[in-house]
């Protein structure tokens, strides 16, 4: 697919004392996953200046990591001829409007359908880095959310754009209706880690929380719900279902965070049509890897979502004052 990545060192400093040799080497590595990293560092492809790399070992001041990636393999995946919008398409990247319903990588229960096996039918060459299973994947979305993603097709590309994620140069757009009435210009900045009740669920309460700001740009109102656009400070799973649920104006579709209601006014009747959340990445803005060129990309609304917002917009303006 592509070609070796040289050995990586990196150095521990005092702030990095106590944290698990796994998410520090994420931190510091931010083109490879946790996962993808626990499986170096179990493969012994990560040297340690003293003592046995474990993705448990707790870093201390002054430790050196040597972390080594093996020469990539084919991929794992089989490549699908499913239904994919390419947006951009280079030697160094391409850029794709993801469907919702498509999950981004294989994973248990999930080995055929992702976007990966898309990916492979309709782009030519994508980066090795990220392990068998994940080739060209820099960032993700969920499941259900649709909307525009930069995949990397070798290795110097990945690490150029999973660094500019990391430093949060990439700017992110999104387009949520969310219930009840927001108020443009609000940030909401609280830590999100996993909920310590509930394990498919993020949360702002969870003891291991990393830093979320989610920024509210414009905000329609719908009579009930809002249309709102907002941009991300950082990318955090699930983080603008999280800030949005939490303060009180959840997705609405969201089965997962509160955004699902047996019964509706009769105005709001066509987002009972909705079987996902209504959430899409509509912008993404970067530099390209190889000229620093800022690329903007948008990918407009799905039907469905496209549908139920038309017919919103229809039953506000029959409500208007005269």
């Amino acid at each position: 697919m592509t070609e070796a990545v040289r050995p990586t060192r990196v150095s521990a400093g005092a702030d990095d004392a106590g944290v698990r040799l796994d998410r520090f080497l994420a931190g510091r590595l931010p083109a490879l996953s946790r996962s993808r990293i626990q499986q170096l560092i179990k493969a012994g492809h990560v040297r340690l200046s003293k003592g046995t790399a474990a993705p448990s070992l707790e870093v201390w001041a002054g430790l050196v990591a040597d972390v080594e990636l093996p020469p990539t393999r084919p991929s794992a995946v089989e490549a699908e001829a499913l239904p994919l919008t390419v947006l951009y398409d280079d030697k160094d990247l391409a850029v794709v409007d993801k469907p919702a319903g498509m999950v981004v990588h294989p994973a248990a229960g999930h080995d055929r359908g992702t976007l990966v096996n898309a990916l492979l039918h309709h782009v030519s060459g994508l980066s090795g880095i990220g392990g068998r299973e994940r080739p060209g994947i820099v960032h993700r979305l969920d499941r259900g959310t649709s909307g525009v993603m930069v995949v990397a097709k070798h290795d110097r590309a990945h690490q150029s754009l999973a660094r500019q994620f990391h430093d949060r140069r990439v700017g992110k757009e999104y387009l949520a209706l969310v219930w009840g009435q927001l108020r443009s210009g609000q940030v909401r900045d609280r830590p999100i880690g996993r909920d310590p009740r509930h394990r498919h669920r993020m949360s702002s309460r969870a003891r291991l929380a990393r830093p979320a700001t989610t920024r509210i740009l414009t905000v329609e109102a719908l009579g009930g719900v809002s249309l709102a656009r907002l941009s991300l400070g950082t990318g955090r799973t699930h983080q603008i279902r999280v800030h949005l649920s939490e303060a009180g104006h959840p997705i609405v579709g969201d089965a997962l965070y509160g955004g699902v209601r047996r019964r509706v006014p009769a105005r709001l009747s066509s987002v009972s049509s909705l079987d996902r959340p209504f959430l899409h990445a509509a912008r993404l803005t970067f530099e390209h890897p190889s000229d620093g060129r800022t690329l903007t990309f948008d990918a407009a609304l799905p039907a469905d979502l496209a549908a139920v917002l038309t017919r919103l917009r229809r039953q506000a303006r029959v409500e208007a004052p005269a």
